[in-house]
């Protein structure tokens, strides 16, 4: 028999019928529908969320709260001395810092922390540091502006 479009068919016990349920004893979910008795899970409509205890205090509700997540802290940034020294212009301020990709568009805060070393005489503008690292440029040869207004 040659195969052609009007006589395709699956194969034998490859695709089965979806049962029926509550269609009658027979079919083996009858009555009941494979909900079995009472109970809020045989209701329709029944959706239990997870943290549900049955009707015990949930255990996210017995535990205390703790903490936030600090806005400010998103937008801060430490930067250490190393990152300094990678950058090649004297004045560094948060343009700079920016425009050599050592922080994003979105950090409006920064600190310089003392790690690693920095060689050169580099002038530091309205930019938190570290007493450290604070040294550690005043040694080289650098100074630290601030402006009256900058915190």
């Amino acid at each position: 028999m040659s195969l052609q479009l009007n006589n395709i068919s699956s194969s034998q016990g490859s695709r089965c019928l979806k049962k029926r349920v509550g269609r009658g004893i027979g079919s083996g979910l009858g009555k009941t529908g494979g909900r079995g008795h009472k109970g809020q899970k045989s209701r329709s409509g029944c959706k239990i969320g997870v943290t549900f205890e049955g009707g015990q205090t949930a255990l996210h509700r017995r535990l205390p709260k703790f903490g936030f997540t600090s806005k400010k802290k998103m937008m801060t940034k430490a930067i250490t001395l190393l990152d300094l020294s990678r950058i090649s212009e004297n004045l560094i301020d948060l343009n700079v810092l920016r425009k050599n990709n050592i922080i994003g568009n979105k950090i409006r805060f920064v600190k310089i922390i003392m790690s690693g070393k920095i060689n050169r005489a580099v002038v530091i503008r309205n930019i938190r540091i570290s007493k450290g690292a604070k040294t550690l440029i005043q040694v080289a040869g650098g100074r630290i502006e601030r402006e009256e207004n900058s915190k």
